[in-house]
């Protein structure tokens, strides 16, 4: 990773033209591509950024990230630079669940049909730039589905496997995967969003999944 602080101007273009004026600013650049630009305000957002895959250029002026298979540009003037430190931050482990939210996803790795009749595992916490994808399986019809585990589904747990999807359906192959929120509870609203973007859900229960008690079978009735 390499962090830039630096007097800078930034100009956007590609859906749309946008300018960040010379200021004091942060750059962030990761080893995947990743480029983003922080200011000392705004919380933990940042003003501008590109996800990968990029192509990072060094200029006479700066730095210039584009976009692969894009129009989308990051053209980065560096007027003062301040600190310009790199750092090799190793092999990220990936985020780990605890409690509830830790062991169905253990559950439903092991019984993934839970979450759909004839799904198959192929990876748990499959990655992407954003966050790793707790499930990610194959139907019987050898399409990939994208499996997110919460203790409660709400409105925000939909939104987050909405961005998944969007990153996963722009890898070869891919462009069809679907979503399931798998949950012990599903909040009517967050069904509601769910439904109306085509991602499926269910409510599962880890006693169930344990096997420490029978399912109630007037559910399916």
């Amino acid at each position: 990773m390499r962090l830039i602080v630096a007097r800078c101007e930034v100009r956007y273009s590609g859906r749309l033209s946008a300018v960040l004026p010379e200021a004091l600013r942060l750059l962030v650049i990761k080893s995947d591509g990743s480029v983003m630009v922080h200011s000392d305000a705004g919380g933990y957002k940042p003003e501008n950024w590109m996800t990968p895959p990029t192509v990072i250029e060094e200029t006479d002026e700066g730095l210039c990230v584009r976009k692969l298979k894009a129009d989308d540009r990051l053209d980065i003037r560096l007027v003062e630079v301040v600190s310009d430190t790199a750092h090799d931050m190793g092999e990220a482990a990936a985020l780990q669940k605890h409690g509830v939210e830790r062991e169905l996803q253990e559950l439903l790795a092991d019984a993934p049909e839970w979450c759909g009749e004839g799904l198959r595992l192929v990876r748990r916490e499959w990655p992407t730039d954003i966050g790793p994808v707790d499930l990610m399986c194959r139907d019987a019809d050898e399409e990939w589905i994208a499996v997110e585990i919460k203790r409660v589904g709400t409105i925000d747990a939909v939104e987050q496997l909405t961005r998944y999807l969007e990153r996963l359906r722009c890898e070869p192959g891919m462009g069809s995967c679907r979503g399931i929120l798998a949950a012990q509870v599903v909040k009517p609203q967050a069904r509601v969003l769910a439904e109306s973007r085509g991602i499926g859900w269910v409510e599962v229960d880890p006693e169930v999944l344990r096997g420490d008690r029978e399912p109630d079978l007037t559910l399916f009735a």
